[in-house]
């Protein structure tokens, strides 16, 4: 809007404008506030979706475990003088397979529940294991004489037993194992069996099994063996691997994935026996909650290593509009440059309330993103905020700067600005560079054309007629 008696110099109208936008950073920083709490609000309704399916499943074993007898010696203080005492206790051998080759078929479902939804799996798991005694197990500290091969157990583990299948299948040697819930007869979580190990101490107990279960967003395997393989196959696109371990080889493509791990014992760096207290053997108490930022190896130095897979969502819509409210500023600045330089250098006034409102329509797109995009997704959520805000702007700035070709040139910047955000969204490795670059051009820009204002003067009002 055209005003002649404005005499404040082009330094003043700078600083105003620099403390217009200090102000609407409040409303940008609720506007990530805002995004933190609907991301909270779909992380509470993902669980509700899939409570009673299955979480984040972690899968252990098969392990071998043989109840033996030793001595334990303790002192104790009795009548004022040390004693020292030597009792028999029950203590457990377990025995990781030498070689374990386990096959899983993850079949993924998308639950909806409202604007959420959450990925689910059904998985089928098949395998077999070989276990042998070692032939140095009394330097273990273990007397074979004093095991009791007739009450071993085979123990299965797994992290969330509620998503367990009926019936699992599960063979040694050839016969048919009668499954029981626990990860052991000293409690814990998965399912394990009775069973007359004596065979073993003259050939190796072959063990064939076969169990389904579902979860939701990731599935994870804890390798115990001297050689582990798992084959996982999918139809879900978009995997995410992660963990202690990644696949030896793998392939990705619009109809699934198919991965393949070789873990050897070594890598593991453990022994293929220990031994402990009852109940003591249950790796997947172990096994630290993964997630996709896991890192490579767990921080506590007994907590066991998995190898993990996320069928993660393809695009994010939170991450992303997070990511889109960081550059609120860059927005916010240009169109104010561009104002300033109308009112600098063209001669046409800009209030602080104009400039207000027209900051308050940029802080506005992306609440209007982040609704629509919970609703029809990211990119056409992009479209419609960026059309409407660019519109809105455009045509208000034709009455602030009472001229259409001035405002087409602020829509034009803003349809300018929301392509390179959208590109800078899209290619996330090189979006320092091309930010970098953006700032430098409008600095070269601004520089150039201001080198010859002084911004001290200022503007004479015509005297009264």
């Amino acid at each position: 809007m055209l005003r002649s008696d404005d005499v404040r110099t082009p330094g003043f109208k700078l600083f105003l404008t620099i403390v217009v936008g200090l102000v609407l950073t409040i409303p940008l920083f609720s506007i990530w506030l805002l995004v933190y709490d609907r991301q909270t609000q779909q992380e509470e309704a993902t669980s509700s979706i899939t409570a009673g399916w299955g979480g984040p499943q972690v899968m252990a074993g098969p392990v071998l475990v043989i109840p033996y007898r030793t001595s334990a010696s303790e002192t104790v203080v009795q009548n004022g003088q040390s004693v020292t005492r030597t009792n028999q206790v029950t203590k457990e051998l377990t025995i990781s397979p030498e070689v374990v080759a386990i096959s899983t078929d993850l079949r993924p479902d998308i639950r909806k529940r409202s604007i959420y939804e959450a990925v689910v799996y059904d998985a089928a798991v098949s395998g077999k294991a070989r276990f042998a005694l070692p032939p140095d197990l009394a330097r273990s500290g273990v007397d074979p004489a004093q095991m009791d091969l007739s009450r071993a157990e085979l123990r299965f583990g797994l992290s969330d037993p509620r998503g367990l299948g009926a019936n699992p299948r599960v063979a040694a040697s050839g016969r048919g194992l009668r499954m029981l819930p626990g990860g052991g007869s000293g409690g814990g979580r998965g399912f394990f069996a009775w069973l007359d190990a004596s065979g073993i101490a003259s050939q190796p107990l072959v063990v064939d099994f076969a169990y389904d279960f579902r979860g939701n967003a990731s599935l994870s395997l804890a390798p115990q063996a001297g050689d582990t393989r798992w084959t996982v196959k999918s139809s879900w696109p978009s995997p995410s691997f992660g963990g202690a371990f990644l696949p030896a080889a793998r392939s990705v493509s619009e109809k699934g994935f198919e991965a393949t791990y070789r873990v050897g014992n070594l890598a593991l760096g453990r022994s293929l026996i220990s031994t402990g207290d009852p109940g003591a053997s249950n790796l997947v108490e172990k096994v630290p909650a993964l997630a996709p930022d896991v890192s490579a190896r767990p921080a506590e130095s007994d907590a066991a290593q998995a190898a993990s897979i996320s069928l993660i969502q393809p695009v994010d819509l939170y991450s992303q509009v997070n990511r889109a409210t960081k550059y609120g500023f860059l927005f916010i600045g240009f169109t104010f440059l561009a104002l300033l330089m109308f009112d600098v250098i063209g001669g046409v006034s800009v209030s602080a309330v104009e400039y207000l409102l027209m900051g308050a329509a940029l802080i506005l797109f992306f609440v209007l993103l982040l609704a629509f995009a919970e609703v029809i997704g990211f990119a056409p959520a992009y479209i419609v905020a960026s059309a409407a805000i660019a519109g809105l702007n455009t045509a208000y700035s034709a009455a602030v700067l009472a001229s259409w070709r001035r405002a087409s040139f602020i829509g034009g910047l803003l349809v300018g600005l929301y392509a390179v955000l959208y590109i800078l969204l899209s290619l996330e490795a090189y979006s320092l560079l091309i930010g970098a670059l953006l700032l430098f051009a409008a600095l070269a820009g601004v520089m150039y054309a201001t080198r010859r204002i002084d911004w001290g003067a200022r503007r004479t009002a015509p005297a009264a007629a």
